[in-house]
Order: structure tokens, then sequence, then C-alpha cells
């Protein structure tokens, strides 16, 4: 039995995807009910049935529409209008759809991060008129800069609708040097979501333009890392959703995705 407010990012599965009705019976065998895919494009006709066939919904997504295109497998892609994303997300069933990221170089500037929040206003405004609620997920580079004294992901903040939604990645912020709990706690009622992943905190993938390969980050199940998880959890809003991800683990990730689901059982004054 999954706890009450947990859900899958499918991005943790990404190369078992390529059997995905196999993958989705994996997860739900887990006792996990809700995930959130990161794909709704391309597979879209495949992913509605197949959830369906393993009892899955997906009340969140990702998909990059803060961009007009994005790189993907060394090539660049074009991305469609917004109103095409948002027929996908709503055959889906999906109620918060998320940008994933925001490139780097666009968090340098207080003129570059107010156009990013204008893109965002103008998407919530869309979104809404189809009955869903749009949002943005971070990394840890939206806080390596600065404007007004404030980290350059809460000057966005600042200037988004309050309608937006954020789904705070724990660990990336951890890993940018945020005290999460204290900054969970400033955001307030705003957070709809938590993406909750454990691991090292001196390994930032971002910090420079060579970055680190991905088999360095180490990350790991929660509450077998540095970060206070549970902490962090208490300073979230009761309501928000608790999304288990993975951007790469150690061993077997079916594993390291029920050591998590474990820990979320295992805190149920924080996780029900």
């Amino acid at each position: 039995m999954s706890a009450p407010r947990s859900s899958l990012q499918l991005y943790s599965l990404r190369t078992q995807l390529s059997d995905l009705d196999g993958t989705l019976e994996r997860v739900a065998a887990l006792g996990i009910r809700r995930v959130e895919p990161f794909s709704i494009f391309d597979r879209t006709t495949e992913l509605i049935p197949a959830m369906q066939r393993h009892g899955l919904r997906a009340p969140s997504a990702h998909a990059p529409f803060l961009s007009d295109e994005i790189q993907y497998q060394g090539k660049i892609v074009p991305l469609p209008p917004l109103a095409v994303t948002l027929q996908a997300a709503d055959a889906l069933g999906i109620e918060i759809l998320v940008d994933p990221m925001v490139p780097a170089e666009r968090w340098r500037t207080p003129d570059d991060i107010a156009r990013t929040a204008d893109r965002l206003n103008a998407a919530a405004a869309e979104a809404a008129s189809a009955g869903i609620r749009v949002g943005y997920h971070n990394h840890s580079f939206e806080f390596h800069h600065q404007v007004a004294g404030l980290s350059a992901y809460e000057h966005f903040v600042s200037l988004v609708d309050p309608a937006v939604a954020l789904e705070v990645d724990v660990y990336w912020a951890a890993v940018a040097g945020q005290d999460v709990a204290a900054l969970l706690r400033r955001l307030g009622d705003r957070v709809v979501a938590l993406h909750l992943k454990d691991g090292p905190l001196d390994r930032d993938p971002f910090a420079s333009a060579a970055g680190l390969p991905a088999e360095e980050l180490a990350q790991r199940p929660l509450g077998e890392g540095q970060l206070d998880i549970r902490g962090i959890m208490d300073a979230a809003p009761a309501d928000r959703l608790d999304v288990i991800e993975f951007d790469q683990v150690d061993g077997d990730v079916f594993e390291a995705i029920a050591a998590s689901l474990a820990y979320l059982e295992r805190v149920p004054d924080v996780a029900s």
C-alpha cells in the first residue's frame, strides 16, 4: 500500500519504459497508484490504456512549454504550441502541468527571469481555460544567482501569478545550498508538490559548464542520503503531492523506489 500522497516520476524509469506495459505493471505491483509522466507528446495514445490497465492515474506531468525548443539526445527539437500540449494533458487526466526545466542561462539576469515569468503567467491563463494548472520544477541553477537580495528562483516566484504551482525538487535545492525547510516555509501554500530524492550534497552537476557525469550523482533512497527528509516534509503544505524521483541511482532502480516508498510509509504523521 503506497503512502497516501505518493507518486512516481516516470523519468526514474526512462530506460525501462521501452517496455511500457511491463514497467507500469511493476510500478503498480509496488502499490503505487499515481505517476508523473515526463513525455506526453509522443506516447499519449500508449500511456492512456497502459495506465488504465494497471490502475494508475497522473494528477501531474512534466512537459516543456516555457521554451520554443529543447536539446534532446544531441539534437535541437522544436516544441509544439501550448495548446497541443494541453490537449495531451487533458487526454491523460492531468491536473497540474509542470515545465521541468528552463535552461540555466535564462536565470542569470533580471530581464531573462522576468521574460520566463511573463511566459509562465500567459501559460497559466491559457491553461486555466482548459481546467489545467501549470507550474515549474527547479534544479539547482535557479539558486546560483541573486536579484535584489533574493535567489533567482525566489525572485521568479515573486513575479508569477499566485495560481502558478510550484513543484520543489528538494534535492536540487539542497545541493544548491538552500535550507530547504526554510525555503518551503517561505513559499508556503504555493508549493503543490515535492520531488523527493536523497543523496550527497557535494555534487552539483550544474555548478560549471563541464558538469558531472550522471553516474557520479549517486542518489540514494529516501532517508539514506544527507537530506533531512522528515524535516523537509514537515515544512511543506499538508495537502501536497510527494513525487519520488531518481535522476540516477546505484543498483536496481525498482528496489530504490520500493525503499523510498517504504520510508514514506514509516512516517504516517507527515505522509498522510
